[in-house]
């Protein structure tokens, strides 16, 4: 395990210094096809509710927490309440505990099961628990805040391991010498393998805010042992990165396959057209791609030829993008409507959909906005989206509007001729180039100032 950990840090410099890719005969020979995996579907971790709670979920979350809608939304999905009964008890224990409301929105974005969750029985109990161990407040609300699963855990014991491991952590990061973590837990306990293992990934340079999900889970890689280090060591040695979040995920779904299951994914893809080296260039992009199933996969394919792409065009999609695989057939075909709808035509949506493949699983609200401000507002054709299309996954209120000010001042000024520049020419580039070639360059400098502020939106035009 030792030379894999040296292993494993030789590979993340590497990275850093070469920009180290992984080639298709390595990643063949270190494929988890020939090893043991299991999988299991994920399931929702909350309560489901009517449409009222949901809504009115939605807007306790936004109006107590400040959280963007979007966000708000997205854990309404995991939790929802009617009244804000037992949401106000929670906060207002977590308030009355220390924690600010910027640690408060952190832990309700992480964990909003402890919005459902009895505050005078079940959360109250396991603060006072550790704040008679010794914790100092501020202690017990960075720790509780940057773990806050913790207090879903049961009994004393186990959140006292817990509680004692992840400070541990937390101090040990805050120096650049690393210091060895040591706990007198049961030989072989679950325990005892989940730190043991946490830590070896910690060595490995595994960042703190990976591993704490991985240590509190119980359904998790870091439970095991031998199957534990055999899928780690194949994961380094397919080149991912242990800094980064598609290591885990890439472990997680190693850990998890058998034989069958993934032989039977493969020879699925292989059907389609599909080399193995291409499977494992999706998985390097998308590790979650292998938790789809062989009908899943069939489908998004026959979906995406009911859209009008041809085969060749369909395996160029799925190579670039994996991802839409986890769309429903009916979220694509809702997206094709859409697009429909605002004037494509079906070899228009065909080509977006190929030079783009995220656009399949856009909100309808977002294409529909995105596309109307740039062809209504700013008069550029539809055959510019679809020359484009990336354009529609650019942030309309941070690139996109603020670069489409500075144009429409410009033309009032007559500064840019009767012609609107390229769509391209504006969006793609870069913001240094954008400041550039439509800020910066004019012989008139008084203007610029007033362009400047503008683009920053000091000055809405």
């Amino acid at each position: 395990m030792y030379s894999l950990i040296l292993h494993g840090k030789r590979l993340v410099q590497l990275k850093k210094c070469r920009h180290l890719s992984v080639p298709v005969n390595l990643l063949e020979k270190a494929s988890p096809f020939s090893n043991s995996f299991s999988y299991a579907n994920a399931t929702d971790a909350s309560l489901r509710a009517g449409r009222k709670g949901l809504s009115f979920s939605v807007s306790y979350l936004v109006d107590s927490l400040g959280l963007p809608k979007k966000v708000a939304e997205s854990i309404s999905k995991k939790v929802s309440f009617e009244d804000k009964g037992n949401p106000d008890s929670v906060l207002s224990l977590l308030r009355s505990h220390g924690f600010t409301d910027s640690q408060i929105s952190s832990i309700i974005t992480d964990y909003p099961q402890l919005l459902v969750a009895d505050a005078e029985k079940s959360i109250g109990p396991k603060l006072q628990f550790l704040q008679s161990r010794g914790a100092s407040r501020s202690e017990l609300t960075h720790i509780v805040s940057t773990v806050p699963e913790i207090l879903g855990k049961r009994g004393d014991k186990t959140i006292s391991i817990y509680y004692d491991f992840v400070k541990e952590i937390i101090e040990a990061d805050k120096s650049s010498k690393f210091e060895k973590l040591c706990h007198s837990l049961p030989e072989g306990s679950k325990q005892e393998n989940k730190i043991r293992n946490v830590l070896v990934l910690r060595e490995l340079g595994v960042p703190q805010r990976l591993l704490f999900p991985l240590l509190i889970s119980d359904h998790q890689p870091v439970c095991g042992k031998e199957n534990f280090e055999e899928s780690l060591k194949k994961v380094v040695e397919m080149g991912f990165d242990p800094t980064t979040s598609k290591f885990v995920k890439a472990l997680r779904v190693v850990y998890r396959f058998r034989d069958k299951t993934i032989e039977a994914k493969v020879n699925v893809c292989k059907s389609l057209g599909f080399s193995v080296g291409d499977v494992w260039a999706m998985f390097k992009k998308c590790p979650s791609f292998l938790n789809f199933s062989e009908n899943k996969i069939v489908q998004t394919w026959e979906t995406l030829k009911k859209c009008g792409l041809l085969e060749d065009d369909v395996l160029s999609v799925l190579k670039k993008f994996p991802q839409c695989i986890n769309a429903s057939e009916q979220k694509i075909m809702n997206s094709i409507e859409t697009f429909l709808g605002l004037g494509f035509s079906r070899d228009e949506v065909a080509m977006i959909a190929k030079r783009f493949p995220q656009c399949l699983i856009l909100s309808a609200e977002t294409v529909k906005k995105k596309t109307e401000f740039l062809v209504k507002k700013m008069n550029w054709p539809l055959k510019a989206v679809v020359s484009t299309p990336a354009v529609l996954g650019y942030s309309l209120e941070k690139r996109t509007i603020p670069r489409c000010n500075v144009i429409k001042a410009l033309m009032s000024k007559g500064s840019l001729g009767s012609e609107l520049p390229g769509m391209s020419s504006v969006l793609v580039c870069t913001n240094e180039e954008f400041l550039c070639r439509y800020v910066k360059n004019h012989d008139d400098k008084k203007i610029v100032p007033e362009l400047m502020a503008i683009f920053t939106g000091d000055r809405v035009s």
